[in-house]
């Protein structure tokens, strides 16, 4: 429990410095050009207390040569404007004047994305000098990069999704595309929209023009036309954009089932009591499952089968879903023979992989969303688990999951790892968001076993040329590759590179789900679904 608590705390005191942006100073500086910065600013424009942020940790321990970028230049996640749910994605002008940095584009895409899979509506708040070019070419050309964003601005524009963009200081180059393909352009004076700064203008064509003359707010709303409201400061700006949003018309909602919520039978904050890292300490899943549901209700599907993967249906936050979790208890099955064995915790065997891809097929059938909890170590391996077809079964999952028309919500609790994150729906197989638990471990293997293989690879190596390691070496070569690996297995590495969405107290899971099932009820749209060819 207690360990729980303080990798927690750890991650909310990270979570603060990363909240401080690019510094004090900076944020005096911003303040002296009368302007907010990108988190004074949201606090404005959201409805109170309904910020709910992703990708905080995005750039984390990256680009430290360039003195870092927290939370990569740029504050993105889903909140309230007058009680609708809307993206934003706010350049944070206190880091590097709001460049971008390859993960910037990352995770403004990373945004855009979530907000194309769940028609959205986005709000950009713009306060940015444009590419960082120390790396342009890491930001520059690629279908992930800078300009798949204008893309985006287009695509989303074609789909029917809102997008408003406020210009609250630079805007500049080729990132000018960006306030002009959304269906509002708000700007404050003071502000600057242009392709080519004044300096960039006299160098190309010779040509003096100051700033304000050359792409002004002034200029744009009388001249250009390219600006649809012109405001005098940042509060007049943001209480504008609440305005128009206040007056949007109402869509057709999705076919989810959801009914008024019902808190859980069993208090949220147990969990921390609950959860067990340690192998030799086995957890029941569904335990943390009934501080999670609505009233702990839960109906288990086929439950005395496959038992190492646990699937039934519940409610969170009033929205029918169906769960499909790794158990951590060892289980007792009998085979086809009448045999009687014992089965690992977190491991999915042949029996499991079959029951949960039915169970998703039937959830697709019945258009009930799915909630992934992972706390995988991965398929059984060996004789018997071959014989017994568990290549096919686990196919089978895979399949299930990769053709999954409902939306899907992943949360990483413990380890996930190899195949097993495959078939849990890992972040290759497109759920709609991905959160983790501090405790969440990500990677081909545990840290011990993919350190005690590297080692043991790279000592036959080693004798192969002749050099011979005492057994003090061998210790300190797995020591060594051990760190290494369990640094990269760590969720903050993989949510700076946005393979992760958000960490999450898993006090909060239930909160947490209920935000993407709310904000994956605003895309109606459900495609047909087909699962193709199916081993069996």
């Amino acid at each position: 429990m207690r360990f729980l608590a303080d990798l927690m705390s750890q991650v909310r005191n990270e979570g603060e410095k990363i909240c401080e942006g690019g510094g004090a100073k900076a944020i005096e500086n911003q303040h002296n050009k009368g302007r907010l910065t990108a988190r004074e600013r949201i606090e404005l424009l959201v409805d109170p207390g309904s910020f709910f942020e992703l990708g905080a940790y995005a750039a984390h321990g990256m680009y430290e040569e360039w003195g870092g970028a927290p939370a990569a230049g740029v504050i993105t996640g889903l909140g309230r404007v007058q009680t609708r749910m809307v993206m934003i994605i706010a350049n944070d002008a206190t880091v590097k004047a709001g460049a971008f940095f390859p993960m910037t584009s990352k995770k403004v895409i990373r945004a855009q994305n979530i907000a194309i899979e769940n028609r959205i509506p986005t709000i950009y708040l713009v306060d940015s000098a444009g590419v960082f070019l120390p790396l342009q070419e890491d930001v520059f050309p690629d279908t992930d990069d800078f300009g798949r964003v204008f893309r985006n601005n287009a695509v989303m524009s074609a789909l029917g999704i809102p997008q408003i963009a406020a210009i609250m200081g630079m805007c500049v180059a080729g990132g000018g595309y960006l306030p002009v393909m959304c269906d509002h352009v708000l700007m404050t004076d003071g502000s600057g929209l242009f392709l080519a700064g004044p300096a960039l203008v006299q160098a190309a064509i010779g040509q003096k023009v100051s700033a304000e003359e050359l792409g002004g707010a002034a200029m744009h709303a009388a001249i250009s036309g390219t600006v649809d409201f012109r405001e005098p400061d940042d509060p007049a700006c943001l209480a504008r954009i609440r305005s128009i949003v206040e007056k949007w018309g109402y869509r057709r909602q999705s076919p989810w089932d959801r009914k008024k919520p019902v808190e859980p039978a069993l208090a949220a904050e147990e969990i921390y009591g609950i959860y067990d890292s340690s192998p030799a300490r086995p957890y029941d899943m569904k335990e943390i499952l009934a501080r999670i549901l609505d009233g702990s209700r839960f109906d288990e599907y086929k439950p005395e089968y496959g038992k190492t993967v646990i699937c039934g249906y519940g409610r969170i936050g009033g929205f029918a879903v169906g769960i499909v979790a790794n158990q951590k208890l060892h289980v007792q099955q009998t085979d086809h023979e009448g045999h009687k064995r014992m089965e690992f915790g977190g491991v999915i065997y042949t029996e499991s992989a079959e029951k949960a891809a039915r169970f998703i097929m039937d959830c697709n059938q019945n258009l009930i969303p799915l909630i992934f909890l992972h706390d995988v170590n991965g398929f059984m391996v060996g004789r018997d688990a071959e014989w017994s077809g568990i290549i096919k079964a686990g196919a089978k999952m895979v399949n299930a999951v990769s053709n999954s028309v409902v939306p899907k919500i992943t949360v990483i609790v413990g380890g996930s790892f190899g195949a097993g994150h495959y078939a849990m729906c890992g972040k290759a197989f497109d759920p709609r968001f991905v959160f983790a638990w501090p405790t969440a471990r990500y990677a081909v293997m545990g840290g011990d076993a993919a350190a005690g293989t590297l080692v043991e690879v790279k000592v036959k190596q080693l004798e192969r040329g002749g050099t011979k390691l005492s057994d003090e070496d061998k210790k300190e070569l797995y020591e060594s590759t051990k760190r290494t690996y369990d640094e990269q297995t760590d969720p903050r590495y993989g949510a700076a590179r946005l393979w992760i969405d958000k960490i999450i107290d898993p006090v909060e899971t239930r909160d947490a789900i209920t935000q993407a099932l709310e904000a994956s009820a605003l895309n109606p749209d459900v495609p047909e679904f087909k699962v193709g060819v199916l081993q069996t």
